[in-house]
């Protein structure tokens, strides 16, 4: 009986596809496990929050006279809980106020971050830094920066603003001698 010999062309090419099929095998469980891993599950919901704070903001710090009740609108529907009551409920005063002066106040976000996040509960924690301009029919506009602090809740409509406050503006206690 003669013994054949499988040519060296031949087993170096048998090696390489099967090593290329053991690495496409690896790659795909690897990428499975990372698409499925809680972490990347908590990024997106993390990307979301934020995402809705810096919306939900700049939204907050938008308002122009001529376009009163839209922007009001949007207000409410970016909130939730007692700021949203709030707004509510202070609506015609505030409205009054905004048209005897006629302003238009815009923001834009200059970065955001997610200071909090907890979402089992629901709620989540975001400093924005904002760029405010306020224009009024007998002056310049005046432009300023301003970091916001903002609580976010889930709802059945997304993340919401529940909470709103400037943000500290480094210490503003006077240095001992």
């Amino acid at each position: 009986m003669a013994v054949r010999r499988i040519s060296p062309v031949l087993a170096v090419a048998v090696t390489l596809a099967l090593a290329a099929a053991v690495f496409a095998g690896w790659s795909c469980w690897s990428w499975y496990q990372a698409a499925h891993d809680d972490s990347a599950a908590y990024a997106r919901a993390r990307d979301q929050a934020l995402a809705a704070g810096e919306q939900a903001v700049q939204n907050m710090n938008t308002l122009d006279h001529g376009d009163l009740a839209h922007g009001l609108d949007l207000w409410e529907a970016s909130t939730t809980g007692d700021l949203h009551s709030q707004l509510v409920q202070g609506r015609a005063d505030f409205a009054k106020q905004v048209q005897q002066a006629q302003t238009v106040t815009t923001a834009r976000v200059l970065s955001g971050a997610v200071t909090e996040l907890d979402e089992r509960a629901g709620r989540a924690n975001v400093m924005i830094a904002l760029r405010i301009t306020v224009q009024t029919p007998k002056a310049q506009p005046a432009t300023k920066e301003s970091r916001m602090l903002g609580e976010l809740t889930r709802t059945a409509g997304g993340w919401k603003l529940s909470a709103l406050g400037q943000a500290p503006m480094g210490d503003s206690t006077p240095s001992a001698p």
